[in-house]
């Protein structure tokens, strides 16, 4: 299940503290303008496969190609004149990345992104090309992370966390408030986990607006920090998350977030890697969506049968859609071969 190393971090629980409805809602309003309202899609195909009814909040067509911009402007905006003075630094495996860069550009504020070694060209490029400043270090996002905190210290740059902060995690749950605009009637929610961010936002302002609303979470098994976290109630590091869902592939999940998990999310389910190719084919394949790993990674819980909720009104959040071309012939080669 998962990796086979892995800490448990500190002792008690995580704090009461939690990001409100009304910090969407304000979240909501600032952004207003900036992204796209994406749409709630029925997929008619997915809906006959998996014996419910199947709606995917289309994320991957936000600008950046990812819902990270929503989080990483609203905490822009929330920045002090001195603190944006200093220009902002971020740790990302990618996406989060993009948000920043194209916040910051749009404020005129200078930028500089730590990623992975190993992270996808056109997540390197496409942050490049909004004018923020790349260094690649480490092998995951947590080196990465520690790298950006250096810096920071060095330069006095003013850090942005990519998950474990209350505005971010605010402008992730602007998702929800969309959601439930487009289909009030939903049963379930299901959120790939990475950080815990997306999820902890959409979660929080989710059961604010209709509390019988059901929040699944989905986790790759081999990077399933916020999986063990969340059954340990405590922050759970492992060695080596490694997944092509690399927006996921995180050691830990953050103490805020988790906090919030740990009171709203009702299940998470492991997938494997096969689960989340298999659906970034069938994604494309049936229905003409581009998702990146993260991207195809709720959804695969359903199409595996390692969930099943039949007759349900379910969305699925389509989290991203940034994919090397690499990888895409990759699947494509493994689909003919199958």
């Amino acid at each position: 299940m998962g990796r086979d190393f892995f800490i448990i971090i500190g002792g008690g629980f995580l704090g009461n503290y939690e990001v409100q409805l009304a910090q969407v809602q304000k979240a909501g309003e600032r952004l207003k303008g900036v992204i796209h309202k994406t749409p709630l899609h029925l997929s008619q195909t997915f809906s006959r496969m998996c014996g419910c009814e199947v709606y995917l909040k289309l994320e991957n067509l936000q600008k950046t190609g990812a819902f990270k911009i929503r989080g990483a402007y609203n905490k822009l905006v929330s920045l002090s004149l001195e603190e944006r003075k200093r220009g902002l630094i971020t740790a990302s495996a990618g996406n989060h990345a993009q948000g920043v860069a194209l916040a910051a550009q749009k404020y005129g504020i200078p930028a500089t992104v730590v990623m992975p070694a190993h992270a996808p060209k056109t997540k390197i490029q496409a942050t490049e090309g909004y004018g923020a400043r790349v260094v690649l270090h480490g092998a995951t996002y947590d080196d990465a992370c520690a790298k950006a905190r250096q810096i920071a210290a060095e330069e006095g740059s003013t850090f942005v966390h990519a998950f474990d902060d209350p505005d971010v995690i605010a402008g992730q749950g602007t998702i929800a408030l969309e959601i439930f605009e487009a289909n009030p009637d939903l049963d379930v929610i299901v959120v790939p986990i990475g950080g815990g961010g997306l999820i902890s936002g959409i979660a929080a302002a989710a059961k604010a607006l209709k509390p019988s609303v059901k929040i699944i979470g989905v986790q790759p098994a081999e990077a399933n920090s916020g999986y063990l976290s969340w059954k340990a109630g405590k922050q759970v590091l492992i060695s080596h998350p490694v997944s092509i869902a690399d927006g996921l592939s995180v050691k830990m999940p953050g103490k805020l977030p988790l906090a919030m998990m740990c009171k709203f999310v009702d299940d998470i389910i492991l997938v494997t890697e096969e689960d989340i190719k298999q659906t970034m084919r069938l994604l494309l394949e049936r229905s003409k969506v581009l998702a990146e790993g993260a991207g195809a990674a709720a959804l695969s819980a359903l199409i595996s049968g390692k969930l099943s909720l039949p007759k349900q009104k379910v969305a699925f959040v389509v989290s991203g859609g940034n994919v090397d071309l690499t990888r895409l012939s990759m699947l494509a080669s493994q689909a003919l071969v199958g």
